[in-house]
């Protein structure tokens, strides 16, 4: 029996393979629902399309094929890839903070972004390499500062977020001053974005962010594995042969990247982030964030937030953000209060 593996380990590797297999059915279920609402959303407009409509728009047949594929699609779309680009991001930090509150929109890169995209409106021409440069540029500077603010506790801990925490207060000052200081069209401009919109987005400004976040999700499943096992603590990551420096670096452009792309088409959209990865990892009862339903999770929260951003009041389409705003207002007050009884 010297050759038998030890009870524990069998129980081990049969409770992993359980993980394994519910986030495998949640990852599905999750995408079925996303292609529902997805469904839904190709149907829902001044007038509501029947299925067999939408389907025949989809093969390019019907009278309603242009405004089906042309103006609900890149909506659509967009929903999709942005909620998954922002649980992605999520994941990512919230796995370098070992904490849940560990957010690009909470620990201040959704502002940086926007500050950077503000400037490129403001002093510059606006254009979509200049925003997209200008909000990459400010969600890393903004990073390099929370990382410089907070080194005694390096990457993880409560310090770190409390940092970031105060980091987004101050951009977000700055950021009211320079719509204030800007010119009166400039400054409509930038607080009607601000809000976070889908509104009115065209196939000609998705291509190159769904190129962008594409590279940015394959550089993410190269460094899974490897951010799995700096999740579980230091010293077992070194052991195992990750550089952890150049791993967290890695991670910090990819998450900074997804969330300014994303920032530089539709303004900053708070929420997904943050409430995605926890709600994809309670669905999957993993012990650590996965990425995988952190993404679905996010495009099926950003599908229905949009949803309910056109119904509401309707035939008014309210800026996407609004909704994820109150949610998350609602969501970070419950987190915050779990937070604290754990401590």
């Amino acid at each position: 029996m010297t050759g038998d593996a030890p009870p524990v380990a069998i129980r081990a590797g049969r409770f992993s393979a359980l993980v394994e297999r519910r986030t495998v059915a949640v990852s599905l279920t999750l995408l079925g629902i996303a292609l529902l609402l997805a469904f839904v959303g190709l149907s829902h407009g001044s007038t509501w399309s029947t299925p067999p409509e939408v389907f025949a728009a989809l093969t390019g047949r019907g009278d309603s094929a242009v405004v089906i594929l042309q103006w609900r699609l890149p909506r659509v779309a967009a929903e999709l890839v942005f909620g998954a680009a922002l649980g992605l991001a999520g994941a990512i930090f919230q796995n370098l903070t070992r904490n849940a509150l560990g957010s690009p929109d909470v620990i201040g890169l959704d502002a940086g972004a926007y500050t950077g995209a503000l400037v490129a409106i403001a002093v510059l021409n606006g254009t979509s390499a200049q925003l997209a440069t200008g909000s990459v540029l400010g969600g890393l500077l903004a990073a390099a500062a929370i990382y410089l603010l907070s080194l005694d506790s390096g990457l993880s801990g409560l310090r770190l977020v409390v940092t970031g925490i105060a980091v987004n207060a101050i951009l977000t000052a700055l950021n009211s001053w320079i719509v204030l200081r800007a010119e009166l069209d400039v400054a409509i401009a930038a607080t009607g974005w601000n809000a976070g919109s889908l509104n009115g987005v065209d196939w000609d400004e998705l291509y190159l962010p769904f190129a962008v976040i594409g590279m940015l999700a394959l550089a993410l499943v190269a460094l899974s594995n490897a951010m799995h096992q700096a999740a579980l603590g230091d010293q077992l990551a070194v052991t195992s042969g990750v550089g952890l420096n150049r791993l967290r670096l890695l991670l910090v452009l990819v998450g900074v990247g997804c969330t300014a792309t994303v920032t530089a088409v539709a303004g900053p959209i708070v929420f997904i982030a943050l409430a995605a990865p926890q709600i994809g990892r309670r669905l999957a009862r993993a012990a650590g964030v996965t990425l995988l339903p952190a993404a679905l999770t996010g495009a099926v929260l950003l599908l229905c937030a949009d949803l309910v951003a056109q119904m509401l009041l309707a035939p008014v389409a309210l800026p996407v953000g609004v909704v994820t705003t109150a949610i998350g207002g609602c969501y970070l007050i419950w987190l915050l209060i779990r937070e604290v009884k754990r401590r």
